[in-house]
């Protein structure tokens, strides 16, 4: 065995042993270091924008949970236009917001914001296609946007990291609205919809493509739109939605499979036009519709790994429906 021995301390005479380059070791434990900065660490803030509130009609507050722990969610900003049904999707570092309705029309406006702190959006830049009623989900690099009213099979993209207008990618199997989104680091699917008439089509696209058209996946357990989805780097959920009386299903998906949606479990509330998103452990739908013209306020989240029920997490600080959500450390994110 070789000795190292510093015989004086650096400054003070002459200088000891001095190590120089990259510093390794061996472990019998395998121990490996912490990669990433504190803040990466520390990831797992879930956002909520935009939505419609009665009776004072389309709002552009965001607000934001923590989602290591239960809560109620608190006011993080605006966007820079109110809007509701917009859709969205996120890096690790940024929250975007695009399109959704407004007095009169339709928006195509996209926001960001920088997910770890707080205040309101800043313009990114516009989507293609102005619409409302569509999914949104993405990569650490790249979002997307997909489908929406009016009826469209648009599939529009942005680099999430440089703002600027968004660029058309290609089209889903077919013009819909009313649909869900999720991802893994490489697949973005988008499930059900309105034709006009319902459908329970699952599609996907290879997120670094372009130009490249959306193919058959599978289908949903229950023919139904306005639905939601969220995911961990693997499975993807999709929830709720109506066929055309609410339902609160939970159906789930392997991304980087095809093949038929089997039943995860139940929503507590049967519901619809959540904000939801997820980490690489929980998923998570907030407020909603419950069909008696009030949003709603509930907070509701499962285990996505296992399947089973929702269980409350907590409240929104906002009674909201027709919001979209998304977070720092969703199934898009590579770990």
């Amino acid at each position: 065995m070789t000795i190292l021995r510093t015989d004086t301390i650096s400054g003070i005479g002459t200088h000891g042993t001095v190590f120089e380059g990259d510093i390794t070791f061996d472990s019998l434990n395998y121990m490996t270091l912490p990669k990433g900065t504190t803040t990466q660490s520390n990831r797992g803030r879930a956002l909520f924008g935009g939505g419609y509130l009665t009776p004072s009609g389309y709002d552009g507050g965001i607000s934001y949970l923590e989602m290591q722990s239960s809560g109620n969610t608190v006011d993080f900003g605006d966007l820079s236009v109110s809007r509701g049904i917009p859709a969205s999707n996120a890096s690790s570092t940024r929250g975007i917001w695009g399109g959704g309705g407004v007095p009169g029309g339709v928006s195509d406006v996209i926001d960001y914001v920088t997910i770890n702190t707080t205040g309101n959006a800043t313009d990114f830049g516009n989507l293609t296609v102005a619409r409302k009623y569509f999914g949104g989900c993405g990569s650490q690099t790249r979002g997307l946007f997909g489908g929406g009213d009016p009826t469209t099979d648009t599939i529009d993209y942005i680099t999430i990291a440089s703002a600027g207008n968004a660029a058309d990618f290609g089209n889903l199997t077919s013009a819909r609205q009313h649909v869900g989104a999720c991802s893994s680091p490489t697949r973005g699917v988008w499930a059900g919809g309105q034709t006009p008439t319902r459908v329970k089509t699952i599609d996907y696209i290879t997120i670094a493509s372009q130009g490249v058209n959306a193919q058959a996946f599978g289908d949903l357990t229950v023919t139904t739109m306005s639905i939601d989805g969220l995911s961990s780097n693997t499975r993807g959920l999709f929830a709720a939605g109506t066929t055309p009386t609410m339902v609160k299903t939970i159906d789930y998906v392997t991304i980087a499979s095809t093949g038929d949606a089997a039943d995860f479990g139940d929503l507590i509330t049967v519901n619809s036009h959540y904000a939801c998103t997820s980490n690489s452990i929980k998923g998570i739908w907030a407020g909603g519709y419950d069909g008696s013209g009030e949003g709603y306020n509930l907070i509701e989240y499962v285990n996505i790994a296992s399947t089973g029920n929702a269980k409350d997490w907590g409240d929104t600080y906002r009674n909201r429906k027709y919001h979209a959500g998304c977070s720092d450390s969703h199934g898009g994110l590579s770990e």
